[in-house]
């Protein structure tokens, strides 16, 4: 609602950036309360819902979405994956969201992941997400992902042509700005947090 108007549009991103931090705290928690296996577990494989990937995988899944959605299409420049060589550094298998990932698949992966380098990829995109939105002026709200920035997206393969993940183009071009502060950055991170959460409270009861 604070971001609709621009009266209220700068008050509206500092409650988002409040939200970001607040659910920052929990992410980090988990780096210093749970072990290198546990972050590869998947107590919740058969369920249906966020909840059955593994922490690993949503660690990764938020931040490469949001690293895809700032840099490529909002911000149009490189993103941090890239510009930070973080494929190697984390020893990722993959450079997509991973959307494409089922079942054991999601497991192989996060156990592959250098669990270090991925926090530190996540603070880093945190960090330029966050400079790009503090620096975005209201008009910027209304404007559509350009076909241009779309096919720089599927020229990067980093969204799978699988079906699971293919879909994710169409959605994101299809919002404006304001959707995708919404989704992205916001609400995306809400449902991937409480999913890690179940997950780490059901390894350790």
């Amino acid at each position: 609602m604070q971001i609709k108007k621009r009266d209220s549009f700068s008050e509206g991103i500092n409650t988002l950036l409040e939200l970001r931090s607040n659910l920052m705290r929990t992410l980090i928690s988990f780096k210093n309360e749970l072990s290198a296996d546990d972050f590869s577990e998947m107590p919740f494989m058969n369920a249906e819902g966020y909840h059955s990937k593994t922490i690993a995988y949503s660690l990764w899944h938020i931040f490469r979405i949001e690293d895809i959605v700032a840099h490529t299409l909002i911000n149009g420049d490189e993103q941090v994956f890239f510009s930070g060589k973080y494929k190697e550094r984390i020893n990722s298998p993959i450079i997509s969201t991973g959307n494409e990932l089922v079942k054991n698949e999601i497991s192989e992966f996060s156990r592959q992941l250098d669990i270090n380098e991925l926090y530190t990829y996540i603070f880093e995109v945190k960090d330029s997400t966050e400079k790009i939105l503090r620096e975005m002026p209201y008009e910027k709200l209304k404007e559509k992902i350009s076909e241009e920035r779309r096919e720089i997206l599927q020229n990067l393969n980093v969204v799978s042509i699988d079906d699971n993940a293919v879909w994710l183009i169409d959605y994101w071009c299809g919002k404006d700005i304001r959707g995708l502060i919404q989704m992205p950055f916001s609400r995306h991170w809400i449902m991937h947090t409480e999913a890690s959460i179940r997950i780490a409270n059901k390894i350790h009861k």
